[in-house]
């Protein structure tokens, strides 16, 4: 009888758990989205090489405006890719497991994960707007750690501990100005990489 019980109170929460969080985030998405953060990264180092930038060296560089203008582009490029990639992904999870989609839950993850976010944004933009380059790359993590951090209880509790991965990584980049490409590819690319992996393993 007890056995029976604790199976009941098992379904109640899974029930539970469905009905109030998104359950469909794929971890491959994590690991699509790491990849073109990677890739993202490691053109932006050849591009600085083209430009005749050598980046581990301690000079202070003036980016030209082309060069922001491209490297802003090269940001876009990614966002949309890992939001294709998470897409596509969440969407054949969806259907696999017969999970529904858009759910109040997937609605709330997403408003909680966007407001943080168009903040971050306007705030990156403005940064460039004043010249402030270097603030960029850690500001990206600050504000994507806090979003992630901001839509967890909407979604998986694990996600969590990305989004103090990237907080963390955000805080420690602040201290190294310069260096902001190394922080962007460990947190966008490593980060991700790692964080999807984990979860596919756990909830495929």
């Amino acid at each position: 009888m007890n056995q029976k019980h604790q199976e009941d109170l098992a379904h109640i929460r899974s029930m539970m758990e469905r009905s109030s969080r998104f359950i469909s985030l794929s971890g491959l998405s994590g690991v699509f989205a790491g990849l073109s953060a990677l890739i993202g990264g490691i053109y932006v180092y050849q591009l600085f090489k083209v430009n005749g930038i050598e980046y581990f060296t301690d000079e202070h560089v003036l980016l030209s405006g082309s060069l922001v203008s491209e490297l802003i582009w090269i940001g876009v490029v990614i966002l949309v890719c890992a939001f294709v990639f998470g897409t596509f992904f969440t969407v054949r999870k969806s259907k696999k497991y017969n999970l529904p989609i858009w759910t109040s839950a997937t609605k709330n993850m997403l408003f909680n994960l966007a407001v943080p976010l168009a903040a971050g944004g306007i705030f990156c933009l403005a940064l460039i707007y004043h010249g402030y380059y270097g603030l960029v790359a850690p500001s990206t993590l600050l504000f994507y750690g806090l979003a992630v951090i901001n839509a967890e209880k909407y979604t998986f509790s694990d996600i969590k501990y990305l989004g103090f991965s990237e907080l963390l990584l955000g805080c420690i980049s602040l201290f190294y100005i310069g260096y902001g490409l190394i922080f962007w590819i460990l947190g966008f690319g490593i980060l991700h990489i790692v964080y999807g992996l984990v979860m596919f393993k756990k909830y495929k």
